[in-house]
């Protein structure tokens, strides 16, 4: 595909064309980038979520699932759900791993980062735990890249007039 096909601006944004075959990202796929990396660190069988959350285009915060800090990871024990057969999106609380949404919202309280206000750019809609977390944690938006079966995070997340907005990169 030639370079200058990538001057149509973007679902969310325009790219810029900086040489022959450098693009620029708009800043929605810059940061949705970095989550999907961040992403790569999960220790989950099932699932690997990174999620970010950005203030005046700088990155305060990062997160991805997997098991507390210092302890086995769910790829070294395995995973109870799994063993258990338990629907994606249900019974969270049987899972020994925390989300990425919660570890990036933790990892602002152990440094003292404030994200009231800011983006969260996560790989994956949220749950409903997440969801009520991201909501009194002050967050305005919420970019997302893929589903998670959880309509009630969808109707709260709404309810709480955070913009959400799924994009594709």
């Amino acid at each position: 595909m030639p370079a200058t096909a990538c001057l149509e601006p973007s679902k969310h944004g325009e790219r810029m064309l900086l040489s022959e075959d450098i693009i620029r990202p708009d800043w929605d796929d810059y940061f949705m980038e970095i989550a999907r990396i961040v992403r790569t660190r999960s220790t989950c069988t099932r699932r690997q979520v990174g999620a970010i959350a950005v203030k005046d285009k700088r990155i305060l915060t990062t997160g991805y699932n997997g098991a507390p800090a210092g302890l086995p990871h769910c790829s070294e024990v395995g995973c109870l759900r799994a063993e258990m057969n338990v629907p994606s999106g249900q019974r969270h609380e049987l899972c020994r791993g925390l989300h990425a949404e919660q570890n990036t919202i933790i990892q602002a309280a152990v440094y003292g980062t404030i994200i009231k206000g800011a983006t969260f750019y996560v790989t994956h809609q949220p749950c409903v735990v997440c969801a009520k977390m991201l909501i009194n944690a002050g967050i305005e938006r919420l970019v997302i890249l893929d589903d998670y079966p959880d309509k009630l995070a969808e109707e709260m997340l709404k309810q709480a007039a955070i913009r959400v907005e799924k994009i594709r990169i």
